[in-house]
């Protein structure tokens, strides 16, 4: 059971409820896994303390948007200069090498790399399964490092033989597809406040899965009351596809069958016209901001200062590891913001508004209202920045200097009040046994 803490006397906690508070020299109290008490000169009686000199505390960082499977093919020669087409047929046949094995070992690396950035809740996006992989794999691994897990149910379903980009051998039937959705939500599913793991509905892609398979996903995770999560919008030939095969544009064609409203979230959405914006904004529709990815694979820049006026959900996603090659959500907030400025100028977004797409952002897009923000009655998802070290020596606002200056390591992450890293150190697993394991993995995959 989560201890009773009290972590004491931050240079500031930053709150990101209300009017987005920051309190300098603030405590936060915690029991049972919840958030009690946020302020300063709270009562230490019957609790442990956390000495926080030296750190600025946030909320746990919120990842809306992982394939953890690509862990194990970062920076493979053969994909490291393609658009997003040619990326994807190049790892196709090693993905389809992989086993159970291989996803377990590369979501506990992606996961672990993820919580030494300050992420506390991750999704992830797994939509092939080959040599008898299940979504059962990564939700096992996720358990071991201990953040929060929300695993949506991928598929493939359209093969190239029948006009589609993924090899005929890594899709599946429809049927099979919805059978395994439902088993797993029943499964695994927990729409509880706190819970660990979650499940999402998840076609990978309008060119990828059929029209019949996107409605009736979003009739069973609707019957069911789970979210529903794909790719839309990501590059010019994501549109030219939509408008070749469909006749519409992306965000039409998802509203057409369902895939619009407050239990649905798209990733990437660069190439959003304005009509898509308001639609998202008018039914409530995420969208997980993907800019390292889509810079690798010079997708674009996504308008997020539009869809952040109109109202539109944003959460940040690291995305696959083989289309950003590192799992640091730190890194990704401030990249949102320098190309935010880049496509609209430097007062297009701050250090504080990408800190808060990164919390709150997430875990709206995520649907999860327990955490997000340091508040009474959120659940206790917090981290630690050291800024008494040499990354931010010289720094004038050290809330500004987390965005700015990134990366900075966390001293301690905590996840339902239970330390996941402390003292710059992750607790749930060994990285250098995971480094190991990652290059005999990859010996095998390459052969």
């Amino acid at each position: 059971m989560p201890r009773r803490l009290l972590i004491r006397g931050a240079e500031v906690v930053v709150t990101m409820y209300g009017a987005r508070r920051e309190i300098a020299g603030g405590d936060v109290l915690i029991d049972g896994g919840v958030i009690l008490a946020v302020g300063t000169n709270l009562s230490s009686e019957g609790a442990e303390i956390v000495n926080a000199r030296g750190c600025v505390v946030t909320p746990g960082f919120v990842n809306t948007h992982h394939h953890l499977f690509q862990t194990l093919t970062r920076a493979v020669p053969a994909a490291q200069d393609a658009a997003l087409f040619g990326w994807l047929r190049t790892l196709y046949p090693i993905w389809g090498r992989m086993g159970p094995d291989d996803i377990r070992l590369s979501t506990r690396i992606g996961l672990a790399e993820l919580a030494l950035s300050g992420c506390t809740c991750s999704s992830d996006h797994l939509y092939l399964f080959p040599n008898g992989a299940r979504l059962d794999d990564s939700i096992e691994a996720a358990s071991e490092i201990g953040i929060r897990f929300t695993a949506t149910r991928g598929a493939m379903s359209i093969g190239e033989s029948k006009g589609g980009l993924p090899p005929d051998a890594l899709v599946e039937t429809e049927a099979a597809i919805l059978k395994d959705s439902e088993r797993l939500i029943a499964a695994f599913h927990d729409p509880n406040p706190g819970a660990m793991v979650q499940v999402g509905l998840a076609p990978c892609s309008p060119f990828s899965v059929s029209r019949e398979l996107m409605r009736d996903a979003a009739i069973l995770a609707r019957d069911k009351g789970v979210r529903l999560h794909t790719h839309l919008a990501e590059n010019d030939e994501d549109i030219a596809y939509s408008l070749a095969n469909f006749g519409m544009l992306p965000g039409d064609y998802a509203e057409s069958l369902g895939w619009t409203g407050d239990d649905v979230w798209h990733a990437h959405c660069v190439k959003l016209s304005d009509t898509e914006i308001d639609l998202f904004a008018r039914t409530g529709t995420g969208v997980a901001h993907c800019p390292c990815s889509n810079a690798r694979l010079a997708s674009g820049i996504a308008p997020v200062r539009q869809m952040r006026n109109a109202g539109v959900p944003v959460g940040l996603g690291v995305d696959g590891s083989a289309s950003n090659d590192c799992s640091h959500l730190g890194l990704e907030a401030r990249q949102a913001m320098l190309v935010a400025r880049l496509r609209d100028g430097p007062a297009a977004m701050g250090a504080r508004e990408a800190l808060e797409i990164a919390t709150l952002g997430g875990a709206r897009v995520l649907g999860r209202s327990d955490i997000g923000a340091l508040e009474p009655g959120k659940r206790a998802d917090l981290v630690l920045w050291d800024v008494s070290e040499l990354p931010t020596a010289g720094q004038w606002d050290p809330v500004a200097a987390l965005i700015f200056c990134a990366p900075i390591r966390p001293r301690a992450v905590y996840v339902e009040g239970r330390a996941v890293v402390d003292d710059h150190r992750l607790l749930t697993a060994d990285t250098n046994r995971l480094h190991d394991q990652a290059r005999a993995a990859i010996t095998r995959l390459a052969d």
